[in-house]
C-alpha cells in the first residue's frame, strides 16, 4: 500500500476504462485483420508524444484519424471518408470495461474523490466518451489535456489537475492501465496504480517505472485500497 492513503484517484480513460477492443470491427471492415488495432493505437501514442516533444498539437481525435490513413497507406489498403466518419464515432462511444462500474461504485463507497485525465476532448456536443459510457457521474471532474495542447505524459497535465483538485501531487493516485502515463504522475509526485488490462504489463525498470499498486482492474483496485487501510 502506499506510506500516505491518496485523497483523490485521477484515472486515464482510454483502455484503462472504456474498451478499446470495441473498435476492432473498424480494423476488420478496413484491413482484414482486428490484430491492426494495436499497431495503430501504439503508433497514435507514439505520435502523440512526438507532437508534444515538437511543441505542435492536434486533438486526439483528428490525430487517431490521421494515424489510421497513415496505417492504411502502410498496409495498402483504402479508407474512405465514410470510414473515418464510423470510426470517429466509435472512438467516442466506446463501452466500459464490465468491472468499471462495480468497482467505482466501490471506490466511491469507500469515500474516495475520484476524477479523469485524458487525451481525448469532447465530443462536438460537448458530451465526454465517459458520459456517453454512463460514467459521468462517479467523477467530481473530467480533465481533457486539450486545453494545455499538449500529451500526455508531459508533467504540466499532473501538476495542473492535482491544483484544480486542490490537492498537492502527494495526496493523488494516478490510476492507468498504460506505465508511459503512470512515468508522468510519478514524475511530480503522485502516488500509481497500474491496471494490467490484456496486453498491457509493468514496465521493469527498478526505481523508474514501479507503480505503486498492481491490480487486474477497477475493482481490484478497490479491493486493494480497502485492503490497506486495514
Amino acid at each position: 500500500m502506499t506510506e500516505r492513503e491518496p485523497a483523490v484517484l485521477v484515472f486515464d480513460v482510454n483502455e484503462t476504462l472504456l474498451d478499446i477492443e470495441s473498435l476492432q470491427p473498424h480494423f476488420e471492415r478496413i484491413f482484414g485483420d482486428t490484430r491492426v488495432l494495436r499497431e495503430w493505437f501504439g503508433q497514435l501514442v507514439m505520435y502523440s508524444m512526438a507532437l508534444t516533444l515538437s511543441g505542435q498539437y492536434a486533438d486526439f481525435g483528428t490525430l487517431g484519424r490521421a494515424v489510421m490513413q497513415m496505417t492504411a497507406e502502410v498496409h495498402h489498403v483504402n479508407v474512405t471518408d465514410g470510414d473515418l466518419r464510423d470510426f470517429a464515432a466509435g472512438m467516442r462511444t466506446m463501452p466500459a470495461h464490465p468491472d468499471v462500474a462495480g468497482g467505482l461504485a466501490a471506490l466511491r463507497n469507500l469515500g474516495y474523490r475520484m476524477a479523469t485525465l485524458t487525451n481525448s476532448p469532447a465530443s462536438p456536443d460537448g458530451r465526454t466518451p465517459l458520459q456517453n459510457a454512463g460514467l459521468g457521474d462517479y467523477f467530481e471532474r473530467q480533465f481533457s489535456v486539450d486545453p494545455q495542447r499538449a500529451f500526455k505524459p508531459a508533467p504540466q497535465l499532473y501538476t495542473g489537475v492535482a491544483y484544480e483538485l486542490g490537492v498537492p501531487t502527494s495526496a493523488a493516485m494516478m490510476v492507468a492501465a498504460h506505465p508511459w502515463d503512470l512515468l508522468g504522475a510519478q514524475a511530480v509526485g503522485m502516488s500509481t496504480a497500474l491496471l494490467t488490462r490484456p496486453g498491457n504489463a509493468a514496465l521493469p525498470l527498478p526505481g523508474i517505472a514501479e507503480p505503486t499498486l498492481v491490480a487486474t482492474d477497477v475493482g481490484d483496485l478497490a479491493r486493494a485500497l480497502s485492503e490497506g487501510r486495514t
